[in-house]
């Protein structure tokens, strides 16, 4: 059982706030993906397949082959700074601090870890313990609660808690699919892009797929993107024919979320669709989701069914109203921890975005 080296009475009371998001290898390379990907698909919360039957496909077909192709398609969308999940949540952690601090006159220590990879949950979970954090507010960057994204990672904070003597208490936020600060940033996103580059016939709204078998027993993720489609066309003010919510990252022979993105984008290239655009609500920094499946492959699929023109509109990642929206949640979810005494800088800055977003004055 691990503990703080020694316990100081009367030590100062810190609160933090961890985000956490899924993970990225170290390097595009089939040697970097193979721990990765072998940490990932073991995980009962993601592959809900018993083991006897999941551990020889994994170890005998998958993570012999998949981590070269994987790496190839990493290479793609790999950047000079390293991985961009890894890029843009380091952003979106550093951007958070600042705004917390204008905010609040004893803002939180901000860190932020890895479902998967480095920094592990465990190594900053402990290094907040040493920074003599007494109260840990968890957000994982997941806004639709699946059982595979946000529960996994929950279940690595309470197993990272089951080794230590001294916890600290721990308050979680499980989702935050449909809150008006997500959704209007979301919704600004897209405006933005089309007053750069004009408007498509069809927006597709484009989250991660889970097996349908998971909504089956219960998994609450298909309502929540479904909410966060329709709250976004509302905001845009898009009739039903003008956009679709579709799932992607389809995975083995089973039946996932319906209707799948590229079957949809392959029907609408047939159709000779002039314009689509795809946006991904559900990932809130460009990975290789967003970056190879959608921006590459989704293109690809479009345009060679006869599509004419297509558009990737880029996640959220450290826009200012985005990370204001995030401010707003942790706010939120940090009262009876810390005074929340809105400064009267933050005033004017809420104030200041609220008009861009159209609130009259």
């Amino acid at each position: 059982m691990t503990s703080k080296s020694v316990y100081q009475h009367g030590s100062p009371n810190r609160t933090g706030v961890l985000l956490i998001n899924l993970g990225t290898p170290d390097a595009p390379t089939a040697q970097a993906l193979r721990p990765y990907l072998k940490e990932f698909l073991s995980n009962p919360r993601v592959i809900e397949v018993p083991r006897l039957i999941w551990w020889p496909i994994l170890h005998g077909f998958i993570l012999p082959f998949r981590p070269k192709a994987s790496a190839e398609k990493y290479a793609k969308i790999w950047i000079a700074e390293g991985s961009p999940l890894k890029v843009h949540t380091e952003r979106q952690t550093e951007r958070l601090r600042e705004a917390l601090a204008v905010r609040l006159k004893n803002p939180p220590l901000v860190e932020y870890a890895m479902n998967i990879g480095k920094p592990s949950v465990a190594d900053v979970l402990t290094h907040m313990q040493q920074q003599d954090c007494e109260r840990i507010l968890v957000i994982p960057l997941f806004p639709q609660y699946a059982a595979s994204s946000t529960a996994a990672a929950m279940d690595n904070v309470f197993a990272v808690l089951n080794t230590m003597r001294n916890q600290p208490a721990i308050r979680t936020v499980k989702q935050y699919h449909d809150h008006p600060g997500y959704i209007a940033a979301l919704a600004q996103n897209v405006r933005d892009y089309w007053d750069t580059h004009g408007r498509p016939d069809k927006l597709i709204i484009s989250f991660h797929g889970t097996p349908r078998a998971s909504l089956d027993k219960g998994d609450p993720y298909h309502c929540a993107c479904q909410k966060t489609g329709r709250l976004l066309a509302e905001a845009l003010e898009l009739s039903a024919n003008q956009y679709a919510v579709c799932f992607q990252s389809r995975f083995g022979r089973a039946q996932w979320l319906t209707p799948y993105t590229a079957v949809t984008l392959e029907q609408l290239g047939k159709e000779h669709t002039r314009r689509v655009d795809v946006v991904c609500p559900g990932f809130v920094s460009d990975c290789l989701e967003t970056l190879e499946e959608i921006a590459i492959e989704a293109k690809h699929t479009f345009i060679q069914a006869g599509g004419k023109e297509f558009h990737y509109i880029p996640c959220l990642n450290e826009r200012s109203d985005w990370i204001q929206a995030l401010a707003d949640i942790t706010c939120t979810h940090l009262q009876g921890w810390l005074d929340i005494e809105v400064t009267e800088e933050a005033a004017k800055l809420s104030r200041k975005l609220a008009l861009e977003l159209g609130a009259k004055d």
